[in-house]
């Protein structure tokens, strides 16, 4: 049991904060793309997100690749938290926001699709140990969705005076 519930209750709450913070996550994107950010979803994807890596914690086991890269969001989204609600979004935090709410997006979809290669049968059947070309491939093709992602929402997510200034 953990935190009083079954292995796979808990696995079930892991998973749909997984999703829900996945989900937020592209929202809150498409936002900072759009140069603008709703401190609603903003809220969500931070919140589903740190809630996801928290809970990936409490699973039974020792210090695993998954855990590090938990460490490493929640690194991500603490810096996040600060530009957002510490900083305000103010000249360079505005930046700093983008790249680590892209990075944190980037390291859960990351672990999701290590997870479907482990657990869905016919990915799992192309790549058994995570390092076949068609896993490679995958993850090569959502890092580069999100360096270009990334580019796109840091160049576009500006603050009022300097965007009126490119106009």
């Amino acid at each position: 049991m953990i935190i009083g519930m079954s292995v796979s209750a808990f696995t079930l709450l892991h998973v749909i904060l997984s999703l829900l913070g996945i989900f937020f996550g592209f929202v809150a994107l498409a936002e900072l793309i759009a140069n603008k950010s709703t401190s609603s979803i903003s809220a969500a994807f931070l919140g589903f997100t740190i809630a996801t890596s928290v809970t990936g914690f409490l699973f039974p086991g020792p210090l695993d690749p998954a855990r590090i890269v938990g460490v490493i969001s929640l690194v991500a989204l603490g810096v996040a938290l600060v530009a957002r609600y510490g900083r305000h979004l103010a000249r360079r935090w505005r930046l700093v926001y983008v790249v680590t709410a892209v990075l944190a997006q980037y390291l859960n979809v990351f672990v999701g699709v290590v997870q479907a290669f482990q657990k869905i049968p016919a990915l799992h059947a192309r790549a058994p140990t995570g390092s076949e070309p068609p896993f490679v491939v995958v993850q090569a093709v959502v890092l580069l969705a999100f360096v270009v992602l990334g580019f796109a929402a840091a160049r576009r997510f500006r603050s009022t005076e300097t965007a009126a200034l490119a106009r």
